[in-house]
């Protein structure tokens, strides 16, 4: 069928592969850093790293391009398309009183839940938009036209056609866009920035954005979690756990969901499916804190760990060192339970952190289980991952098989592959309901196997301490 390309421009960086277009695998691959970024970016950076990335012949032969792009971005441009602002990116913590506030200016998170099947948080667009207002009127009263990231890489990519384009799974992370209706909400930009802004167009899967002046076709493109979970191949039946400082917890669904807790968040995916995502503020962060506690680092406090038991000697970590998203604990701090002369060794708080973690991760799955949510397998992400002590516990606190990944450029191989999948369509060897069979990413699996009762019995026990210090935190 041909030779594309998918490129991802993260906070740090622009990767690039170029893959064959029918059997995904990777031809060529090229990367650039991007200048240290915090709460704010200039997007012109983004473009100069995708030229560094690009450099050498390296798209040579591309018949398509897919991009994806970091997620919670948000570019304010005013009617002539010029940048109002520097770009304000997902990990700005500056509008989360700006999320409380919409929150309350709605009718609270049931309402939100409802509108848009997502609460505000300090990364969404929405969030940024009340910031901004509140903050910087007169940018604000200059915003005429919203983007996030991809969008914006792609309407340049196209030479800044008149018409400027999304797709579902980027839509679906704004705050103001519905994964259940697929539509957007123009009246919750209002009540965020104080007026309406021009929004882009919500293209199908498999339709294309449109051809660069060199006649080179550009897919829809999407965020990066939709991009990675392209990538990787998974579908329904899988979960993927990516284990950061925080952790989320997402599944491919065939519907959108969404409680009124918002304790889901109601992504859509990059294939027409859905992706619900439960997130936690504690994963790795439990894991740093207690090895530094104990003088170690993380392979230290993994080797240590399974120098216990299951059980930890009764030890019970709660993991809600910051706080808590799920359950929705937001003041709370961490618990450490069941201290006995006999717990009281290194060994047996560091096999508590790695099981307090796994089984605040695991109450997230629960709620995905929850709602109908099938789990035979989940894909876990992040260096943890690679823990000895991680892949010996997670299956059984899972109840699932556990898929560590081989490490890889996940999100750009998902643009790439949306890339083979509208060069198809156009080339009419693809239907819009069927993307490229490309390979499923290849990792290590490790099954619970006769471990089960035993990750159930400290679920439980984790349980207990949780619903003692926390009574109804899930609502029980």
């Amino acid at each position: 069928m041909g030779i594309v390309a998918g490129l991802d421009s993260s906070t740090e960086s622009t990767r690039i592969v170029v893959c064959d277009a029918d059997t995904g695998a990777v031809l060529r691959q090229g990367y650039a850093p991007h200048p240290p970024s915090a709460a704010e970016g200039d997007p012109q950076a983004w473009l100069i790293s995708l030229g560094e990335a690009a450099a050498g012949g390296l798209l040579e032969g591309v018949q398509a391009i897919g991009v994806s792009a970091q997620q919670h971005g948000l570019l304010t441009l005013d009617a002539g398309g010029v940048l109002v602002r520097p770009a304000l990116l997902g990990n700005d913590k500056r509008a989360q009183p700006a999320a409380a506030d919409l929150t309350d200016a709605l009718g609270g998170r049931a309402a939100w839940a409802e509108a848009v099947g997502t609460v505000p948080q300090s990364a969404m667009s929405v969030a940024k938009l009340r910031w901004l207002a509140r903050n910087e009127p007169e940018s604000a009263t200059r915003t005429a036209m919203l983007l996030q990231p991809h969008e914006w890489l792609v309407w340049q990519l196209l030479g800044r056609p008149a018409r400027r384009t999304t797709d579902r799974g980027a839509a679906s992370a704004t705050g103001y866009w519905s994964a259940a209706t697929g539509q957007w909400r123009p009246d919750l930009v209002e009540l965020a920035l104080g007026h309406q802004a021009a929004l882009p167009d919500v293209l199908a899967p498999a339709e294309p954005a449109g051809h660069t002046p060199e006649g080179l076709l550009i897919s829809a493109g999407t965020g990066e979690t939709m991009a990675a979970a392209f990538g990787l191949g998974v579908g329904p039946g899988d979960a993927v756990i990516s284990l950061g400082a925080s952790g989320s917890v997402f599944a491919v669904h065939h519907q959108a969901l969404s409680d009124p807790s918002g304790t889901i968040t109601s992504f859509a995916d990059a294939t027409g499916m859905h992706l619900p995502v439960v997130h936690t503020l504690n994963a790795v962060r439990v894991l740093r804190g207690t090895a530094e506690l104990l003088g170690t680092d993380l392979a230290g406090l993994s080797e240590r760990a399974l120098l216990s038991s299951w059980g930890s000697y009764g030890l019970v970590l709660l993991p809600y060192l910051e706080g808590e998203r799920t359950p929705h604990l937001p003041h709370t701090a961490g618990t450490l339970a069941g201290l006995r002369r006999e717990s009281m060794k290194p060994e047996h708080l560091a096999r508590a952190a790695f099981e307090g973690m796994l089984c605040g991760l695991a109450d997230a799955l629960d709620v995905l289980r929850g709602r109908g949510v099938v789990v035979r397998r989940v894909f876990l992400l992040g260096a943890a991952a690679e823990l000895p002590a991680v892949q010996a516990l997670a299956p059984a606190l899972f109840g699932a098989q556990v898929v560590v990944p081989q490490p890889a450029d996940y999100a750009a191989l998902g643009a790439a592959r949306q890339a083979a999948w509208a060069l198809g369509v156009r080339n009419g060897v693809l239907s819009p309901q069927e993307p490229p069979r490309w390979p499923q990413g290849a990792g290590q699996a490790f099954d619970p196997g006769e471990d089960l009762p035993s990750g159930q019995a400290v679920r439980q026990q984790y349980a207990t301490v949780r619903e003692q210090t926390h009574p109804g935190a899930f609502g029980q």
